[in-house]
């Protein structure tokens, strides 16, 4: 008897229907992966399903969770923002969703508006409860009067968003908002810094500079001041006063997590790849290396530290968790001093 796979086909009979998945496969997918607490898988397959339906606010929300859970609170929230844009009353709990990442960030104002909010639409929703407890705790914060609800909220939504510009290398964007920044709170040192940062991008490199000697009579010890005009002077070519500023860096380990990727990223930046890997190696496992600026810079110090694999893989997985990534040409195919001037 002759077997399956001998027996002739009848195209005509038996039609092969090919899989073509969904949006809903995909997101299926993305739920289970969230579930098994694999949120960078979770993310792959969330992001996909959005490809296929771009604008499907049940993709929107499940994918903002998983950007709570991994701490990208800004990135939740604009997906949350264009859902209640294009479904307020359809989709109430992302009030809530919303509360819940500003009382993360610390903005109890913008919480306890949209805390009111869901409960307004929801008065017994599925988070009625959890929005009941938020209310409570912010009304008790304001009660002792160790907030400044407004003047904090704005100053840390400010900070937020100039943050997630030079994250993405968005300094006219920035420029505006770190004028605003110096004005509005001049007793905040780091934004000069940041300042420093978005004119040299914007092309007034001398200005940069300029500020940075200034800021630095000030407050010899300032880290800040040593990182930017190492880099400013670098890009410059000004090796040697880039190596004068970086010196005062290089035996500096900082408690706080925000810093040591300040530092990390200004040794990648210097050619001091060997030291660079070594600090971003300590971060694999903080929430800072959900950063762009950590893929960028760590993939580019292993790569001319000869470790091309893990660059390569390092930078694929960055622009699966990052679509920004994607319209960026790979670090070390952009640096022009990577090879003649690494130090190691």
């Amino acid at each position: 008897m002759p077997s399956v796979k001998d027996r002739p086909i009848d195209r005509e009979k038996n039609k092969l229907v090919p899989f073509i998945p969904d949006g809903d496969f995909y997101f299926t997918k993305g739920v289970e992966a969230f579930r098994k607490t694999k949120f960078q898988s979770a993310i792959k397959w969330l992001r996909r399903a959005l490809e296929i339906t771009p604008k499907n606010p049940l993709y929107q929300c499940q994918l903002s969770v998983v950007y709570t859970e991994i701490g990208f609170y800004h990135s939740a929230n604009e997906l949350l923002m264009e859902v209640l844009e294009s479904n307020r009353d359809e989709y109430p709990d992302s009030y809530y969703l919303l509360a819940n990442n500003y009382a993360h960030l610390g903005l109890l104002n913008e919480a306890k508006k949209y805390a009111l909010n869901y409960l307004a639409a929801e008065p017994e929703g599925d988070f009625a409860e959890e929005a009941d407890t938020l209310l409570e705790l912010i009304d008790i914060d304001d009660e002792d009067g160790d907030w400044e609800l407004e003047d904090e909220d704005e100053l840390l939504v400010t900070q937020e968003t100039i943050f997630h510009h030079m994250e993405y290398m968005e300094w006219e964007l920035a420029m505006p908002m770190l004028k605003q920044m110096m004005s509005r709170f001049p007793d905040q040192p780091l934004t000069r810094h940041d300042y420093a940062q978005a004119l040299f991008h914007t092309g007034k490199q001398e200005e940069a500079i300029q500020l940075e000697n200034e800021l630095l009579k000030d407050d010899v010890n300032s880290i800040y001041s040593y990182m930017n005009l190492a880099v400013f002077h670098y890009e410059r070519d000004d090796f040697e006063a880039s190596e004068a500023c970086i010196a005062n860096v290089l035996n500096v380990y900082p408690m706080h997590e925000q810093q040591k990727l300040r530092i990390a990223v200004a040794l990648a930046r210097t050619g001091h790849e060997k030291e660079a890997c070594a600090r971003f190696q300590k971060l694999e496992r903080s929430p800072v290396r959900n950063h762009p600026s950590f893929f960028r810079w760590y993939s580019r110090s292993c790569y001319a530290a000869g470790q091309k694999e893990k660059a390569e893989k390092m930078w694929k997985d960055a622009c699966q968790q990052h679509a920004i990534l994607k319209l960026e040409q790979a670090p070390w195919e952009l640096s022009r001093k990577i090879d003649e001037n690494a130090t190691f």
